[in-house]
């Protein structure tokens, strides 16, 4: 998350920037940004098709391990287990 808001910081300073200079900025327009979500996406569309035909379930929590990661540029989220005692625990 820090690296998002630096980045996003970083985008708004250019911003001003460009504005204070009264130039146009040479950002993509929305529709490329969209473009580039959709690439992201796409690309897991062949893990999800080879999954579906080995005949392995497509659950909730592969998806969040396997696809979120790669689309969101996250890490995948930690896996809870518990100890001896029950209690649970991160890893």
């Amino acid at each position: 998350m820090k690296t998002w808001l630096v980045s996003l910081a970083a985008g708004l300073l250019a911003g001003a920037l460009y504005a204070a200079a009264d130039i146009h900025s040479p950002a993509p327009p929305v529709i490329a940004l969209l473009g580039l979500f959709g690439m992201l996406v796409g690309e897991q569309i062949i893990p999800i098709a080879r999954r579906l035909f080995s005949r392995q379930p497509l659950t909730l929590a592969w998806f969040r391990h396997e696809c979120v990661p790669k689309i969101s540029g996250t890490p995948p989220p930690a896996v809870a287990t518990s100890d001896a005692e029950g209690r649970k625990l991160q890893r």
